[in-house]
């Protein structure tokens, strides 16, 4: 899957700036379970997926963090931004130099990677089942996920590989 990190250890930390320069860290969050979700908003696959998440989030509450990062090297912060307010988005996390993509070992968005909150990588990788061939999901492996860690157990499969647009890194 091309992560630098393995399912199972603690997630480094890291600090992103929101469109609103708004700074967030993973650290912040710790005692919460947090979705990254690496972000396109050039990519119809990311765009398919962002409907779904916010209803999840809503329904998740404040029991469940998730944070939307924009690390395309050529996206502008004006795309970003369109595209945020088009599709109802926040926060958007801006990676200009894709560290935390790199980190992660993002390659893909939609890319999903799910943290518990004792800080620990539980799930990575695919967002759903949806793919070219079948673009109707048939499985959310988000919502499975994170349900798992709120209710004390493991997701299972713990990666599985992302489908959707690749990076584009400098």
């Amino acid at each position: 899957m091309g992560s630098t990190i393995k399912t199972g250890t603690k997630a480094p930390n890291f600090t992103l700036y929101s469109l609103n320069e708004k700074p967030y860290s993973l650290e912040s969050l710790r005692g919460k379970t947090v979705v990254l979700n690496f972000w396109s908003a050039e990519c119809p696959w990311s765009a398919r997926a962002d409907e779904t998440l916010k209803n999840m989030a809503d329904e998740w509450g404040s029991e469940v963090i998730v944070l939307t990062i924009a690390p395309n090297a050529n996206e502008s912060k004006d795309l970003i931004q369109q595209s945020a307010q088009n599709r109802a988005i926040s926060p958007i996390l801006v990676d200009p130099n894709q560290q935390v993509a790199r980190l992660f070992g993002a390659q893909i968005t939609p890319q999903v990677y799910v943290i518990d909150p004792q800080g620990h990588l539980r799930y990575q990788g695919a967002f759903d089942d949806a793919s070219f061939r079948n673009p109707e999901p048939t499985c959310n492996y988000l919502w499975e996920a994170v349900e798992a860690i709120l209710a004390g157990e493991n997701p299972i499969p713990a990666e599985r590989p992302a489908y959707g647009c690749t990076i584009v890194f400098n």
